[in-house]
């Protein structure tokens, strides 16, 4: 088979497009043939070799990608044959092994897909839309809440905008260059501005004429995210889960106890230890895809031997939506 290897850290260039040995699935695991793998930034951090994320450093050589969609074509020791042909997806978790034409993954991690749901929707929702929900969990929206959502086009920030949406709340989007704001806006946003606009605070407080925002959903970090903070009201609530610009979010005691705001990390530990665990999430997630409450926004999607090309346009935040890799 072939698949994305990576033999060094460093930029986009090291992973390579290589044919490899088809893996073998061992007790209670398959074999699924890739029909789409998520690229997430997550991913460019552990092949740049960042450490102090939510993923150790990786042993090289490795296939990197976490997310799969696919059917099962062949199965391990303690599997029941019927699994074989089934449409799936699954999140791979450390194992990593997605960014290929097949991938190994524990049968204790597939989800069988329903019927109509397409394989790439199923991708960006087994590891996004979990998070998305995570979030949601710790937001608490309601009718009475004004939501800001920073990277509100991207495939975290675009089911936020939704969710927000769903639950009543005003919703506004902040989002990076014109092409983007007009997605937060065709996603359900009350109103979309641009964070590259030196003035973007102030068109957002003039939009809401006097509301203040009382939910931040940050995931950029850096200026905009201390942005956010700044753009609370009294009482409101900030809740990180990421830091896309590179630059976390500065803050201090201060600034909580001059608004009295509540400061939330969403993700990590959070969710690793609500109940029901990560799988519980993957499966509100794919059930919200299946019903349409959420619907992921699908940006590029990149032959398998273009990964570095995926991993250099999500890094220059040139997509919109969740990248994919197509074998």
């Amino acid at each position: 088979m072939h698949a994305i290897r990576q033999h060094e850290f460093g930029p986009p260039e090291t992973l390579r497009y290589e044919e490899v040995a088809d893996p073998v699935p061992g007790a209670g695991q398959v074999l699924i043939r890739v029909a789409a793998a998520g690229v997430h930034l997550v991913d460019t951090n552990i092949r740049a070799g960042i450490e102090g994320g939510p993923f150790p450093r990786s042993e090289l050589p490795m296939t990197p990608g976490r997310e799969v969609a696919g059917v099962v074509e062949r199965v391990g020791d303690q599997v029941g044959d019927d699994w074989l042909d089934r449409r799936v997806v699954a999140h791979l978790g450390m194992a990593s092994g997605g960014y290929a034409e097949l991938a190994v993954a524990n049968v204790t991690s597939l989800h069988v897909l329903r019927d109509g749901v397409a394989t790439d929707a199923a991708v960006a929702m087994i590891g996004t839309g979990r998070t998305a929900l995570a979030l949601l969990e710790v937001a608490q929206l309601t009718t009475d809440d004004v939501v800001l959502v920073t990277a509100a086009a991207g495939g975290l920030g675009s089911l936020l905008v939704q969710a927000g949406r769903n639950a009543g709340a005003t919703v506004v989007g902040v989002a990076g260059g014109g092409a983007k704001v007009e997605r937060a806006r065709a996603l359900g946003a009350h109103f979309a501005v641009d964070y590259l606009s030196p003035d973007w605070s102030k068109l957002m407080r003039d939009a809401l004429d006097g509301r203040d925002v009382t939910v931040a959903l940050d995931g950029v970090g850096g200026d905009v995210g201390r942005t956010a903070l700044e753009l609370l009201g009294p009482g409101g609530r900030l809740i990180l889960f990421g830091y896309s610009s590179g630059v976390l979010t500065e803050l201090s005691a201060s600034d909580i106890f001059s608004k009295g705001v509540t400061v939330s990390g969403a993700i990590g530990a959070r969710i690793q230890q609500r109940p029901g665990g990560l799988r519980g999430l993957e499966e509100e997630a794919l059930a919200a895809l299946a019903a349409g409450r959420l619907v992921p926004v699908i940006g590029q999607h990149f032959p398998l031997a273009d990964a570095a090309a995926a991993h250099w346009a999500l890094e220059s935040r040139a997509t919109v939506g969740k990248v994919m890799l197509v074998p």
